[in-house]
């Protein structure tokens, strides 16, 4: 038997959780009275007061705009708002059967190697990569899903806000109240998905941004983090659950009985936030709202109704993508663009990670816990039985 290794950790976090595994000023998860603050900012007056534009532009340069920053940077947004050559290349001739989120990813790659900026990583460089990624996703999804579904391409309009033309390239919504009231909570919903501290995407894209790699690889693997299930998908899988119950008589006894055969109702329950998601009240009421102005409750007393439930029989509270799916249903985002739809906002944090990262770089490279054979002597080929 080899002695103990007395050089390795001494304790073991399954999964990180609980483990600090570096510093950032961009985001504050406070599971008390403090809530959800982007750079000191509370979520919530956040996603009441400011578009997302303004939330975008905080993350990227640690300040809210003024109203010429803000024009500013909502005029290189429209600038950006164009997909390279080899993009709409590959979207047109991509397999039919490909997945939005598998799309997305494999553009992103593709424009990093198109990008003005390819060759330069300082920070300002990968700010401007930040803007024109922020400008191009919504592109890339809208593209990719019209031309898989044989739909004319729409071309963003410069008098619509960032949600508004996202609303119009998924649904073809815009113009009236019901489309007004629909972008608003679609940017409300932007700004709470905007940024979540050291979340698996996040953490995976400052790993690999600590390698001093270029900001759409660390992208690139971001959204591959958030293709696996553990991690995205859940609004959509909520959204799935709603239309399987199909009417609010059938919730209770539906979540009862998925209960007593120890299903898992996805929507429930945070990896961090054990006591509730603040995010999760700040949607229901919005989705409540939206309810009303579209005249259809179904979804959301659905929701009601099996949220009563899970506080009543498991203790366990809804997280945002929960009554997020309400909101989409009602909006008739298609669902498999609810993860898709996720990048659009979380961009703006992975790119603020990114950039923090590589200014005060430090290659992240943890421990392992050594579970395997003690030490062994060699046998030769010719001895082995």
């Amino acid at each position: 038997m080899s002695t103990a290794d007395t050089t390795r950790p001494s304790t073991y976090s399954p999964g990180l959780d609980g483990v600090l595994a570096g510093e950032t000023n961009l985001c504050h998860v406070d599971e008390g009275e403090g809530g959800l603050r982007y750079l000191g900012y509370a979520v919530g007056d956040l996603a009441e007061k400011a578009r997302f534009e303004e939330v975008a532009y905080l993350l990227l340069f640690g300040k809210l705009p003024t109203q010429k920053e803000l024009k500013d940077f909502t005029t290189q947004l429209a600038a950006h708002s164009v997909l390279p050559g080899p993009v709409e290349a590959f979207l047109g001739m991509a397999p039919p059967a490909a997945r939005p989120m598998d799309m997305l990813r494999t553009s992103v790659s593709l424009l990093g190697m198109t990008d003005p900026d390819a060759s330069d990583s300082s920070h300002n460089a990968n700010v401007r990569k930040a803007i024109r990624l922020l400008a191009q996703i919504p592109l890339i999804i809208a593209t990719a899903h019209r031309l898989a579904n044989g739909k004319p391409r729409v071309e963003p309009q410069a008098d619509l806000s960032f949600a508004e033309n996202l609303l119009l390239f998924l649904t073809d919504r815009r113009g009236d109240e019901t489309a007004k009231a629909m972008a608003h909570v679609l940017d409300a919903s932007l700004t709470l998905y905007a940024e979540h501290e050291f979340n698996a995407s996040t953490f995976s894209a400052r790993v690999t941004a600590s390698t001093m790699t270029d900001l759409h690889s660390a992208i690139t693997a971001a959204i591959g983090t958030l293709k696996g299930p553990l991690h995205g998908g859940a609004n959509e899988a909520v959204a799935t659950m709603f239309l399987e119950i199909k009417s609010r008589d059938k919730a209770k006894r539906w979540v009862q009985a998925a209960l007593a055969s120890k299903q898992r109702i996805t929507g429930f329950g945070h990896r961090v936030l054990k006591n509730g998601d603040s995010r999760s009240a700040i949607m229901q009421q919005h989705a409540e709202s939206l309810s009303r102005i579209c005249g259809e409750s179904r979804w959301y007393e659905i929701a009601t109704i099996i949220d009563r439930v899970m506080q009543q029989e498991k203790g366990l509270y809804p997280n945002l993508d929960f009554y997020t799916a309400v909101a989409y249903l009602l909006m008739g985002i298609p669902r498999e663009l609810y993860t898709p739809v996720f990048v659009c906002s979380r961009i703006t944090g992975w790119c603020a990670h990114v950039i923090e990262q590589q200014d005060h770089n430090r290659l992240i490279r943890p421990r392992a816990l050594y579970t395997g054979p003690t030490m062994r002597e060699y046998v030769p080929l010719d001895r082995r039985r």
